[in-house]
Parts: C-alpha cells; structure tokens; sequence
C-alpha cells in the first residue's frame, strides 16, 4: 500500500481508495494473510467516510432547520 490511509485527505479520494482496495480482494490469488491485510484497511477507510457522510448529513440538517 503506497499511501497511508490517514494521510488520505478527502472523502473522494478516501472513495477511490475503498473501491481501489475493494477490487483487490476480488483477486483469487490474494493470499489470506494479504486480503486480511486489505479489508482492514478497508475498514478503517469505509469507517472514516461515514463519519465524514455523517458529519455533512448533521450540517445539512443544521442548515435545513434554520
């Protein structure tokens, strides 16, 4: 993985990444060790964009609500 998931700074490339990372689990040649590896790191990444989808969602409502 070249870069860090925490250095990924916005939620579109955070996407890429996820749909990056998710095209390489469909790999049947992917050892487990390696497609372990990965979901992690797509988890910890899908995590990250829900907190930012939810923290926009909360502003909308915000701002819908004045």
């Amino acid at each position: 993985m070249s870069e860090k998931i925490d250095e990924i700074e916005s939620f579109e490339d955070k996407v890429k990444k996820l749909e990056s990372l998710l095209e390489k689990l469909k790999d049947e040649n992917l050892s487990l060790e390696k497609s372990v590896e990965i979901y992690k790191e797509a988890l910890s990444l899908l995590k990250q964009t829900s907190k930012i989808l939810d923290k926009a969602k909360l502003e909308i409502t915000e701002i819908s609500d004045e």
